[in-house]
Parts: C-alpha cells; structure tokens; sequence
C-alpha cells in the first residue's frame, strides 16, 4: 500500500543551467509542495504504514534546510531544478524512512517531477 504526506515550503532560486535570456535564470520564487510517498503492507498491530507522524519528523530537518532559503545556496542545490531538488530530498530521506518509494515535487500547479530513487 502506498500512503503519503504533503508539505509546503516557500524558496527562491535561479537555475544556472539554462541560457542567460531564460526567465528562469534570473532569482525568482515558488511554493513548492513537497509529496513524500511511503509503500509497504499495512502493519497488523498499528494499522498503519507507517505513521504520518514519523514522515512529519524525518521531514522536518529538510524543511528546516530548504524552506525561505535561496536554493543556489543549500549544498547540493547549486543548480536547483525541481528534478535536482527531488534526488536531494530523496536521498535525505531515504535513510530515515527505509521504505520511502517517491519524492514529489510541484512548482506550479501544473508542473512538477516524481522521483522514485
């Protein structure tokens, strides 16, 4: 089964992987939301996948790391790309929550990547 949990977090960034006249190489802002997808059979004893509350916890130092902060300065996220951002999250928390199975992220409301490791 899989369950999920979903998070906001506010950021800027400029891509330098783009070409100087692309708008997003100039610093500019989203609201990402951040989808943590956990996948594993329902424990008989709690009911549960896991705990949302535990996804919250794992969670919350990359919150802290990332959210109203300039991406380009976060280590790791030079080039912040959405699909940079999600193995970077990805690969944060794949040690805490063993049996996490997607990161998703969305930058606008019609757009977004899912990384599955």
């Amino acid at each position: 089964m899989d369950v999920y949990c979903e998070f906001s977090l506010a950021a800027g960034r400029r891509l330098t992987g783009v070409p100087a006249h692309h708008p997003c190489a100039r610093v500019h802002g989203h609201t990402f939301r951040v989808r943590l997808t956990v996948s594993g059979p329902v424990d008989p004893r709690t009911g549960f996948v896991i705990d949302f509350a535990d996804v919250q916890r794992a969670f919350d130092p990359v919150f802290e790391a990332l959210d109203h902060r300039f991406l380009n300065e976060v280590p790791g996220l030079e080039n912040p790309t959405s699909e940079h951002l999600a193995v970077w999250i990805w690969d944060r928390l794949k040690g805490p929550l063993g049996a996490l199975s997607a990161v998703e992220i969305t930058e606008t409301g019609a757009s977004g990547v899912v990384y599955r490791g």
